[in-house]
């Protein structure tokens, strides 16, 4: 498949989900598998499971695991890996998932090649998931972390799950 560019867009860039699906476009293949990963119970860590469920309701042709109703998260995360890899012995995984970052990347969504590490932003040690990662950066890491992943609008997260689910849409046409 070629080694993926690395990208770097602002949720609020018109062009975004058009240069994202161009980039991923080489990796739609028959075995894909997307792995949304986040919890409904914070708003903050709510981008993996709301893509998860926009795709799902939208009919998106490829396995999709991580949703609002059955989100994967810390707590089973090892158990849903597993589960994927036995029932998808050979796939390539995009792992989807907010991030934190610096006060400068909040709004961007980045295409990363190599996995996600779930719960690294907030001290947890989890898995890697993942071929290829997007992450929408929510918020900034700082000592006030858990804090602030509760005082995030979902209008904002709203914004990135919709430019994700578009790239992934425009990626398979």
């Amino acid at each position: 498949m070629g080694s993926i560019r690395e990208i770097n867009i602002h949720y609020s860039d018109e062009n975004g989900a058009i240069t994202l699906s161009k980039n991923l476009k080489p990796y739609m293949t028959n075995d894909l598998v997307i792995v949304c990963i986040g919890t409904d119970k914070c708003i903050g860590d709510c981008l993996g499971p709301l893509v998860g469920t926009l795709l799902e309701k939208s009919n998106f042709p490829y396995p999709i695991y991580g949703t609002l109703y059955n989100p994967v998260h810390a707590m089973n995360l090892k158990e849903k890996i597993n589960y994927i890899n036995e029932k998808h012995p050979y796939s390539f995984t995009i792992a989807i998932d907010a991030c934190l970052s610096n006060d400068e990347s909040i709004g961007t969504i980045q295409l990363r090649k190599g996995p996600i590490y779930p719960g690294k932003g907030v001290g947890k040690e989890l898995p890697p998931v993942g071929d290829i990662s997007i992450i929408g950066i929510v918020d900034i890491l700082d000592e006030n972390t858990k804090a602030n992943l509760h005082s995030i609008r979902l209008g904002f997260i709203m914004k990135l799950a919709e430019v994700i689910v578009d790239s992934l849409w425009k990626a398979i046409k």
